[in-house]
C-alpha cells in the first residue's frame, strides 16, 4: 500500500486526544520548579551555589568553584511499545536503537547548557522478571546502550533494573537515563545570558520522530490499512520509520568548542515541538525563513492525523531536532562543522528585538509567549 492511502476514519487527531495534554502537565512542572528552587540554599552548606539561570532550562547547573556541574534525568516514553509491536511482526529486536533513544533524551538536554557529558546511569524498570528472560532483547539493549555511550564519549556508571509487576504492565519496560556533565572551563556555560538580537538560528536536522509524539503516532494505527507495515515512503514501513534512533548531538557541541565557538543558547526540540524555540525567558522575536525537510514519517503523521501546520509544528519536531543560537558571523561555520559530522544543518533564521514570539514565515505560523509556559 502506498503512502498516499487515505485515513480510514476522518477527523483531526490532536496530541491531547492521544492522551498527552500539556495544559494539564505543565502547571505541575511549574509548581515543582518553584518548590525545587526553595531548596537551592542547601548547596551553600557545601560551599556551592546553583546557577539560577539554569532553573527552567533543560539541565540544572551547580557552581562548584573551578567548574560547573550539570545534571539531567529523562525517560524514553512510549517508543518501546512500538519496538515491541514491531518485534512481534518482524522477529527482530529493535532495542539497540531504543537504547540510543533513551540516552539521547538525557544527553541532548544536558548539552544545551554547554556541558560535556561525563556519566550516564540507566533505569530499566520491567513489568516483571520475565522481561529480562528474552536474552536476545536484553543483549540488544545492553549493546545499544554501550554503543551510544561510546559515540558520546561518556562513561556508563551503572543503573537500576527493578521488576515492577503491578506498576509497569507485564511484558513492558520503562526506560530512563540520568546524565551528569562538566562545564569546564566556565566560559562554556550557555544559559542564554549571551543571547542577543542579530544572533543566527541554526537548526540541526532530526532523523524522524525521535522520542516525542509517540502517543500520537500509536493512536493513528487504526486509521492505517496495514498497521505498522503501512508504507510512509517506498520500501519504508510506518513502524520501522518511527524506530529510527534519535540523533546524538553531543559530538557536534564538543566539536564547536574545539573550534572556538560557544553558542549563545541552545534548545533541544522535543515535547512542545517548535514551541521549544521560545524557551529562553527573554523577550525576543525568533524569525524563521528557511525550513528543514520534513522526514516522511512526520509528514505521514500530519496527513493521517489531519493536523494543520500549526498543530503539527506545536507537537512534532517536523525535521528540526536541535537549535543552536550563535553570533551571525559564526553561523556558517556551525553549519559546516555539523555537516562534516554527517548532520544536516542550516541557518534557518534570526533573533530580533521585539515581543516574545516565534514566526515561521514560510508557513505563516506564529507562536506567542502564552504558547509555552515552562517556568
Amino acid at each position: 500500500m502506498s503512502s498516499d492511502c487515505q485515513p480510514s476514519r476522518p477527523g483531526t487527531l490532536s496530541y491531547e486526544q492521544a492522551g498527552v495534554d500539556y495544559d494539564l502537565i505543565d502547571p505541575l512542572k511549574v509548581s515543582a520548579q518553584r518548590a525545587a528552587a526553595a531548596t537551592a540554599g542547601h548547596l551553600a552548606r557545601h560551599g556551592f551555589a546553583e546557577v539560577q539561570a539554569s532553573r527552567g532550562e533543560s539541565a540544572y547547573v551547580v557552581d562548584v568553584g573551578p567548574f560547573y556541574i550539570a545534571s539531567i534525568v529523562e525517560c524514553l516514553g512510549s517508543k518501546a511499545l512500538v519496538a515491541d509491536e514491531m518485534a512481534s511482526l518482524t522477529g527482530r529486536s529493535w532495542y539497540e536503537g531504543i537504547a540510543q533513544d533513551t540516552i539521547a533524551m538525557a544527553v541532548n538536554d544536558l548539552i544545551t547548557v554547554g556541558a560535556t557529558p561525563l556519566v550516564v546511569q540507566a533505569y530499566w524498570a520491567a513489568g516483571g522478571s520475565d522481561w529480562f528472560g528474552d536474552a536476545a532483547r536484553a543483549r540488544a539493549l545492553v549493546a545499544g546502550w554501550k554503543a551510544a555511550c561510546e559515540r558520546c564519549g561518556v562513561a556508563w556508571g551503572g543503573g537500576e533494573t527493578p521488576a515492577l509487576a503491578g506498576i509497569v504492565e507485564a511484558g513492558r519496560i520503562d526506560l530512563a537515563a540520568s546524565c551528569t556533565g562538566l562545564i569546564n572551563p566556565k566560559q562554556r556555560l550557555s544559559v542564554g545570558d549571551r543571547l542577543a538580537a542579530g544572533d543566527a538560528i541554526v537548526l540541526l536536522d532530526s532523523s524522524g520522530i525521535h522520542a516525542n509524539g509517540l502517543s500520537l503516532a500509536r493512536k493513528l494505527l487504526p486509521r492505517l490499512p496495514q498497521g505498522w507495515l503501512t508504507e510512509v515512503a517506498p520500501g519504508l514501513g510506518y513502524g520501522e520509520a518511527l524506530l529510527a534512533p534519535t540523533l546524538l548531538y553531543s559530538p557536534l557541541t564538543e566539536a564547536l568548542w574545539a573550534a572556538g565557538i560557544v553558542p549563545h543558547y541552545c534548545a533541544n526540540i522535543t515535547g512542545h515541538g517548535w514551541r521549544k524555540l521560545l524557551r529562553h525567558p527573554g523577550a525576543f522575536t525568533y524569525r524563521i525563513d528557511t525550513l528543514p525537510p520534513v522526514p516522511p514519517v512526520l509528514g505521514f503523521i500530519q496527513r493521517h492525523a489531519q493536523q494543520d501546520d500549526r498543530e503539527a509544528y506545536s507537537t512534532l519536531n517536523m525535521g528540526a531536532g536541535f537549535a543552536i543560537f550563535v553570533a551571525a558571523g559564526e553561523a556558517a561555520r556551525v553549519v559546516a562543522i555539523a555537516q562534516g559530522l554527517g548532520l544536516g544543518a542550516r541557518v534557518a533564521g534570526v533573533v530580533e528585538a521585539g515581543p516574545k514570539q516565534l514566526l515561521i514565515e514560510p508557513l505563516g505560523i506564529r507562536f506567542g509567549d502564552d504558547d509555552l509556559q515552562l517556568r
